[in-house]
């Protein structure tokens, strides 16, 4: 495992400016909440108009000390009224977009996980499971963060500028007029520094999904981690990635604080000068003390307004880097999709499977063809064999016949229909399939085994069980079937784990059963319990078996041999024994190692 290999350098080839123009990919999951956007919209004016009315009462109070008491204290109970308005506006305002963040942010993480479900392999071999979980972790946590939050105090501080800097101009226009000489400088660093901070905030975001790709494959491979004793040099490289990560925050942090320290600096030194220059009027009679009072709050309004823009503007940039990464998790090109007018597999699906001249080379390995000319057809309810040395092509049958790949020149048929012309769910409904390494959820055994068809009683998962062998140890298990397995079946042995995968394929009940290796991990009384099972269960459907064991296939239907991506013969395991081969060679070493 390279320490380096997932981080920002593996993600040259995406784009790497974050624009805050790529928010607007939040708009289609935002417009079915238009209600809610809507009552938080009128909370936040409210609420910014009320702000902007506070400074006028201080003001009548100031200049109002000589009037009489009754209107002393209706100054006092109106700007009382106002702070109460305020108070009930804002938390109007924080409960709505709280809640439209917290909507958005799930609608998003349930359409990227249905997106992610449905990509084919082919996308897995470009990019790690752990940095696809980190954009449906960190990333929607900095949208939720910015859609309910940042935005919400950006268009909240905005209105409060734009309002602020009437509101002076109303006051004193000469005042106001000195403020506006110091906005280009505070403009200034903002745009600069901003660039810079657009660009660190996605190397971050780069160095996190790097961190959790790592973390996801060792902790997935701790057993062998710890086999070869590599725990100090797998440690060694996730602090590795850990530190990149730390030093890209630090970097990107540096900036904003940078960035903080010049307009906050720039704005507050603007207000004194100001602020000096009123005192001089107030004293030369040309203004009132509480218009000066009025105009400072105003001031301060409008400084504590942009220097609150220039810390959302960071936030808002590192929410458009993960907004992009988002935006190419769910719009990514998948070299496998269903056609725009799917052809209906016609029922019932007698099981007639044909590859006609297919040829196919993974997309990781080019020049190397996985198959190369296959042609093959298998009659409804046959038995066929595919045997031969590893990486000889065996295995890529099924991964085509399940549709996880296209062939690059040729077809994959079912009962005469090309699998391309068909939705995947309508023909992968009619395969089960036992892989060579069985998947186990971490749920009960009951649940691993109804995976196969979920409507299925407690009655025919059991009668599953027992036809794989499985029932005995499961019920000697202590929750019996409803014992917890643990992740990835934890609780569970090599054989054990296959023997519940076999249960699910049998409960699947489907006209095509697809058996990879599927009692390699079994021992000789179970092996010979299960293939009783599949002799049973194969009576009347088309099944495809992968086997290093020749013993396992010798009563096959017929067996084909493949050497180098081609089949280079075809037969009974007589007819093939007697004639020589690579068939015959195999079967040679392995009886005699048997019988040995």
């Amino acid at each position: 495992m390279n320490a380096t290999a997932n981080g920002p350098s593996a993600a040259e080839d995406r784009a790497t400016k974050a624009r805050v123009g790529a928010l607007r990919g939040l708009m289609p999951f935002l417009r079915p909440y238009r209600g809610m956007i809507t009552g938080a919209g009128l909370a936040l004016v409210a609420t910014a108009v009320l702000s902007l009315l506070l400074p006028l009462a201080v003001r009548r109070v100031v200049d109002g000390f000589g009037a009489g008491e009754e209107l002393l204290d209706l100054y006092f109970g109106a700007a009382l009224l106002i702070a109460a308005l305020l108070a009930l506006g804002t938390g109007a305002r924080f409960y709505l977009v709280t809640r439209l963040g917290e909507r958005v942010v799930a609608d998003i993480r349930r359409a990227l996980f249905e997106r992610v479900l449905s990509l084919s392999p082919a996308f897995y071999e470009r990019m790690m499971t752990g940095e696809v979980l980190s954009r449906l972790t960190t990333d929607t946590t900095l949208i939720q963060s910015v859609i309910g939050s940042s935005v919400s105090v950006a268009l909240r501080n905005i209105l409060m500028m734009i309002g602020g800097l009437a509101m002076l101009a109303l006051t004193s226009a000469k005042l106001t007029g000195l403020v506006l000489l110091i906005v280009p400088a505070i403009v200034v660093p903002i745009v600069l520094l901003g660039r810079r901070l657009r660009r660190l905030s996605r190397e971050t975001q780069d160095w996190i999904a790097a961190s959790s790709g790592y973390a996801s494959e060792s902790l997935l491979s701790v057993q062998t981690v710890q086999a070869y004793s590599r725990e100090r040099e797998t440690g060694h490289g996730f602090a590795l990635i850990t530190e990149n990560s730390f030093v890209a925050a630090c970097r990107r942090t540096a900036t904003r604080a940078q960035l903080t320290v010049i307009v906050i600096f720039l704005v507050f030194a603007g207000v004194v000068g100001v602020l000096w220059i009123g005192a001089h009027d107030v004293r030369a009679g040309t203004m009132s003390a509480g218009e000066l009072v009025q105009f400072v709050i105003y001031a301060v309004m409008l400084a504590g307004a942009v220097g609150a823009l220039s810390e959302i503007w960071g936030e808002l940039q590192r929410a458009a880097g993960a907004t992009e990464r988002l935006a190419e998790l769910l719009h990514t090109d998948d070299t496998v999709a269903d056609p725009a007018a799917p052809v209906a597999l016609p029922l019932p699906v007698h099981g007639e499977i044909a590859f006609e001249g297919v040829r196919f080379t993974y997309p990781t390995r080019p020049g190397h063809p996985a198959l190369d000319g296959v042609s093959l057809t298998v009659r409804p309810g046959e038995t066929v064999a595919l045997v031969g040395p590893s990486g000889a092509g065996k295995s890529t049958i099924l991964q085509l016949l399940l549709r996880f790949y296209d062939p690059q020149a040729g077809a994959v048929r079912l009962d005469g229909i090309d699998l391309r012309d068909m939705a995947r769910a309508d023909f992968r409904a009619a395969m089960a399939l036992v892989p060579q390494d069985p998947v186990i959820f971490a749920t009960t055994a009951r649940d691993n085994i109804r995976f196969g068809r979920p409507e299925a009683t407690d009655a025919e998962v059991e009668a599953a069980a027992r036809a794989a062998a499985a029932h005995d140890f499961i019920m000697a298990l202590p929750q019996g079937y409803d014992t917890q397995v643990g992740e990835r079946g934890l609780m569970l042995s090599g054989g054990q784990k296959q023997r519940i995968a076999i249960a699910r394929a049998i409960l699947r009940d489907a006209p095509v059963l697809l058996l990879d290796e599927a009692t390699s991990a079994l021992d000789a009384e179970s092996e010979r319990a299960v293939q009783e099972a599949f002799a049973r269960l194969a009576q009347g459907r088309t099944t495809l078996v992968v086997a290093h064991r020749l013993a396992t296939v010798k009563q096959a239907d017929r067996i084909v041999v493949f050497e180098g991506g081609r089949i280079v013969a075809t037969g009974t395991h007589d007819e093939l024994v007697a004639e020589g081969g690579l068939y015959a060679r195999l079967a040679r070493l392995q009886f005699a190692a048997e019988a040995a």
